[in-house]
């Protein structure tokens, strides 16, 4: 869509707001990295990566230490961040053979947003099937006053696969995607000139990087910015690798039972874990992908000052969840360890007094926290359907009552090997519960497949009982290293927390006999990669 076409869409329908009294609701700009690990930013405490704009959001704003994913898997992930909701009340994976319903849809924050008069658009990946067409349906993309992004993943030259970004004058993926949100603001800001009281805006950014399907097409081509091409290779041999980073060639006794985690289908895009040189050569596409989106962010930024939206524009950061970087031999996400689930999250408020800016929060706030945080800081009552709490009154330096556990769930199975998995994390303790994949059901009908993954929504609920189980003491054992669950000291833990992740699971599934408001594929979604 064009500058003037936004505009025009925009200026035909004026929305409530303009006819509200008292100051107009903030704009909300929510950017959303993919694979992004919480220790790959300067603020988080990265000593090696440069993220000076995003360093400066968070010196800027409030920086959230303990925040968490709900579902580590892009598709769950997504929708989980889009409704805020739980992926067992969602229901829609890779191997769900479901879309979410329109009217599921409906309930979406940008949905919401737009219903309630808010300019809305969207840059970059979506990979939240919608419609019984799933990605070919359509239906996001009519949701949005702008859209310029593509579904599945972008490749880090996004051009090639996905048409809607040929025009750009860019060829690399961050550059691309600094474009289209560049335009949808200034549409934004030629309608405000036109009418001052319009509506704000929601424009939401989410980037197909770090995430291995854009470094992996990395080139090192001569039109490539300096940066993707040099950048931090003068330190190739030099930079940290993780604390229990594991070669494959050297593992002993595998971190989980073979019958567990089916290491042997894992896939092939996570062997760069195998070996040091290899793992090497990520880490530094990783830190130049991020320092390219830091540029993005800062740009942007600079953007909402020439147009004199700076002052009423909230921004978010996060990622939709972290990464295994060769953790005891480990690769990929799903895992429900530290490193998959822990996700940076920012956000930036203006408006807020100096004294409530500046701060990092010890509390446990989730992804499906987002969706009902964007609502309420745009003076919406998040419906019912939403299963997370607004963070907003932290966000105000209030003391509400809060969380004393995150969860997070797994049901992408049997394809490549993955474990079904639950976890329940407290402030020092972290429970971990798996139940083994079927690998032989990869080999029936989709139909059966998707059978099996309706009944895996409430089958912990319904009293099936673990395969394997871990217990670590974060507060002493922050690396996960040392698994409790036999240790006869911590039998009386254990028990607790066996009792408060069923509880979360109940809670996050609701009604044991209720379905998902999903509809049937009806034609296939893009290969899923995660």
């Amino acid at each position: 869509m064009t500058r003037r076409q936004a505009a025009a869409m925009l200026a035909a329908s004026v929305g409530g707001f303009a006819q509200r009294a008292g100051a107009q609701p903030p704009n909300i700009l929510f950017v959303l990295t993919d694979d992004q690990r919480r220790d790959s930013l300067g603020c988080y405490g990265n000593k090696e990566v440069r993220t000076p704009h995003i360093d400066r959001l968070a010196s800027e704003g409030v920086v959230f230490d303990n925040a968490f994913v709900n579902s580590a898997i892009c598709t769950p992930s997504r929708a989980c961040y889009f409704l805020g909701q739980h992926e067992r009340r969602h229901g829609v994976n890779f191997n769900s053979g479901t879309a979410l319903a329109p009217r599921a849809w409906e309930g979406s924050y940008p949905v919401l947003l737009r219903k309630a008069g808010y300019f809305t658009g969207y840059v970059g990946k979506n990979h939240v099937p919608v419609g019984d067409k799933g990605y070919r349906s359509g239906i996001i993309e009519s949701s949005f006053d702008f859209w310029y992004g593509a579904h599945g993943h972008l490749s880090f030259y996004p051009k090639k696969p996905h048409a809607i970004f040929r025009k750009s004058k860019a060829d690399t993926q961050p550059e691309i995607l600094g474009e289209g949100a560049a335009e949808f603001l200034s549409a934004a800001q030629a309608f405000l000139r036109e009418r001052p009281a319009g509506r704000p805006f929601c424009l939401s950014v989410a980037f197909n990087l770090p995430h291995r399907a854009g470094t992996g097409s990395m080139r090192q081509l001569e039109t490539d910015p300096e940066l993707y091409r040099t950048a931090y290779r003068d330190r190739l041999n030099d930079h940290a690798l993780p604390k229990h980073y594991t070669p494959k060639a050297t593992i002993g006794t595998p971190r989980l039972p073979a019958d567990v985690l089916r290491a042997q289908y894992r896939q092939n895009s996570y062997d760069y874990v195998d070996t040091e040189a290899s793992l090497r050569e990520h880490i530094v596409r990783t830190y130049q992908t991020i320092t390219g989106i830091d540029q993005v962010v800062g740009r942007l930024r600079a953007q909402l000052a020439e147009h004199g939206l700076d002052g009423n524009t909230v921004i978010v950061f996060a990622s939709d969840h972290g990464i295994m970087a060769g953790e005891y031999g480990l690769g990929g996400k799903a895992l429900n360890y530290e490193p998959c689930l822990r996700i940076p999250m920012i956000v930036m408020d203006p408006r807020l007094p100096e004294t409530q800016r500046a701060r990092r929060l010890p509390n446990l706030v989730e992804s499906i926290d987002v969706a009902p945080t964007l609502l309420d800081l745009a003076r919406l009552k998040p419906p019912a359907s939403m299963q997370g709490r607004s963070m907003a009154p932290l966000l105000r330096g209030e003391s509400p009552r809060w969380r004393e556990y995150a969860f997070a769930e797994n049901l992408w199975s049997t394809q490549f090997g993955n474990p079904r998995v639950e976890s329940a994390r407290s402030r020092d303790w972290k429970y971990i519960r798996y139940f083994s994949s079927d690998r032989a059901l990869f080999e029936r009908p989709a139909a059966e497949q998707a059978r099996a993954y309706r009944e895996w929504l409430s089958a912990s609920a319904r009293g099936l009982q673990p395969d394997h189980e871990e217990l670590f003491h974060i507060a002493s054992d922050p690396d996960e290293s040392r698994n409790l669950a036999g240790d006869p000291a911590h039998s009386a833990m254990l028990a607790r927390m066996r009792v408060e992740c069923g509880r979360l699971v109940r809670e996050a599934k609701g009604h044991l006999d209720a379905d998902p408001d999903t509809v049937s594929l009806s034609a296939e979604p893009p290969s899923p990669a995660g």
